[in-house]
């Protein structure tokens, strides 16, 4: 490879990683909205604590179809196509969100925010993930998927200070900022190599995930995601309004929901570097543990300073393992279907997301408090710890034997 191709290369990755950024930091700001908007939305629309449930996994639902749908299109007419597409399709209804007339209004265009949201990340990780290869693959997923928990703290900031505007602004932010990014994907964001050299008729949904070996490790996938996310989700849109319950103001929520965002960004980071030298059952072992270890610091922390650390501690487990179930995931399927199964994980995964929010709204609502909370969600912890440890050994088995067949064992190794 010459010095031009070699520079060409880094353009490209480069180019790539820092617009899938900026696209993840406005995503992350759009998942976080809500949380932040609570209390204002339940004073405005006149709705307890369930219903507000419901707004949340409203947006959550909503990415369930956006994943799989943004996935097989993405596999069909290109990764950046679709993303630009999805980009304008959550700015746009972040939009709406902010002049919702009623509670019906409001709970569809937070459906419809989260298609656009849904559809966008499984093609941020395959871009990313493909231009950077087997090598770099942790690292710059990480890289790009930092931005989520930047755009959350850029959320909770707003929730510091709203400028008198009120809880529409986070809304506006995250509704013109995304329209103004689609341009400059369409001018600078280069095509997925991958994609574009890929040959052959794609796959059939159940042919992708689950034949020549594939069927361990998707499955496999999906309960860590769903159960890493569950719990995400939980503390995203509720940890403001539980303490708030504890006795901490608004103000000081925002504080801590805004530690929480900055650790996890800093986790992202680490945990991403750390994948490309770690075996994956170290990672499961260490990401899992630190997230039991942060839902104990949440309970039993009293000050405001003790809460403020328990929430950087919680955001850099739950949102770093995140990023770490995004470098794996594509690593088990091959260039023309890669999104689709990325998609399908990211899916399921909003399955946990959406049920959690909820289950919570609920338990809320029946007076369960929030220690009931913290203990409802230790035990999907740790069946998504088993699973991550034994999607290390599909892993490793699959590097080791060529039972994936030769196409799919190269995908694992990094090789398509």
């Amino acid at each position: 490879m010459n010095i031009s191709s070699v520079t060409h290369s880094r353009v490209r990755l480069v180019t790539t990683i820092i617009l899938c950024f900026i696209v993840a930091l406005m995503e992350g700001l759009d998942l976080q909205a809500p949380g932040i908007a609570a209390q204002g939305m339940m004073a405005a629309f006149e709705i307890d604590k369930l219903h507000m449930g419901w707004v949340f996994s409203a947006g959550i639902l909503g990415m369930l179809p956006g994943a799989f749908i943004g996935g097989r299109l993405a596999d069909h007419f290109g990764r950046k196509r679709v993303l630009m597409g999805s980009v304008a399709l959550f700015g746009i209804f972040s939009l709406v969100t902010a002049v919702a007339w009623d509670f019906n209004s409001l709970v569809v265009a937070r459906f419809l925010t989260g298609a656009g949201l849904g559809a966008s990340l499984p093609n941020l990780i395959a871009l990313t993930s493909e231009v950077a290869g087997a090598k770099l693959r942790g690292t710059a997923v990480s890289m790009m998927y930092c931005g989520v928990p930047l755009g959350a703290a850029c959320a909770a900031m707003v929730g510091v200070n709203d400028f008198g505007v009120g809880w529409q602004l986070v809304f506006y932010v995250g509704g013109f900022v995304p329209l103004l990014i689609v341009p400059l994907l369409g001018f600078y964001l280069p095509e997925s190599q991958a994609y574009e050299k890929a040959t052959g008729e794609g796959f059939t949904l159940p042919a992708l995930l689950f034949k020549e070996g594939r069927g361990k490790p998707t499955t496999l996938l999906w309960v860590s995601f769903f159960f890493t996310l569950m719990v995400t989700y939980i503390l995203i849109n509720w940890l403001p309004s539980l303490l708030i319950a504890q006795g901490f103001t608004s103000k000081e929520a925002s504080w801590v929901v805004l530690s929480m965002q900055i650790g996890a960004a800093v986790g992202t980071l680490l945990l991403g570097a750390l994948m490309d030298r770690l075996p994956t059952w170290v990672m499961s072992v260490v990401i899992y543990l630190g997230i039991l270890s942060a839902l104990a610091a949440l309970y039993f922390s009293v000050s405001l300073a003790a809460m403020v650390v328990a929430g950087f501690i919680a955001g850099m487990f739950t949102t770093g393992g995140q990023s770490v179930l995004y470098a794996l995931a594509p690593m088990f399927y091959p260039a023309l279907g890669r999104v689709t199964g990325v998609g399908s994980a990211v899916a399921i995964g909003r399955l946990g997301a959406m049920s959690g929010p909820l289950v919570v709204g609920k338990m809320l609502a029946m007076g369960t408090g929030t220690a009931g909370v913290m203990l409802a969600c230790a035990p999907g912890i740790v069946v998504a710890a088993i699973s991550l440890c034994c999607l290390s050994a599909a892993r490793k088995s699959a590097e080791e034997q060529p039972k994936f067949g030769s196409a799919a064992k190269a995908v694992v190794l990094g090789e398509s």
